[in-house]
């Protein structure tokens, strides 16, 4: 008997491979840290370098991870790139872990 409150099983299966993406891509605790400064507010690869203390190339590959996630977006300003947030998911994400786990520290 079916409803119309019955879930629908295909569109709940693309959802969960969404957030299983999402939560891949978020899975390293170096692209967690730039997430946080990146969800602050846009930052240029050194300003992001400086508050991490991740260096190159390990940042690169990090931002370029996020990057093809469709997590973050650049913008360039003559030699410098800026990192924002470009996924509304993440941001939330972002903001949730902010809050129970960065909120005292």
């Amino acid at each position: 008997m079916s409803t119309s409150t019955d879930i629908d099983l295909t569109a709940l299966q693309d959802s969960a491979a969404n957030v299983c993406r999402l939560m891949k891509a978020m899975a390293n605790a170096d692209r967690l840290l730039l997430l946080c400064q990146i969800s602050q507010s846009e930052k240029s690869v050194g300003e992001l370098e400086e508050l991490t203390g991740i260096r190159q190339p390990t940042l690169s590959q990090q931002l370029t991870i996020l990057r093809d996630a469709g997590l973050v977006s650049t913008r360039r300003d003559g030699k410098k790139i800026y990192y924002s947030i470009s996924s509304q998911s993440a941001l939330a994400v972002m903001q949730v872990l902010y809050q129970e786990f960065c909120g005292n520290v």
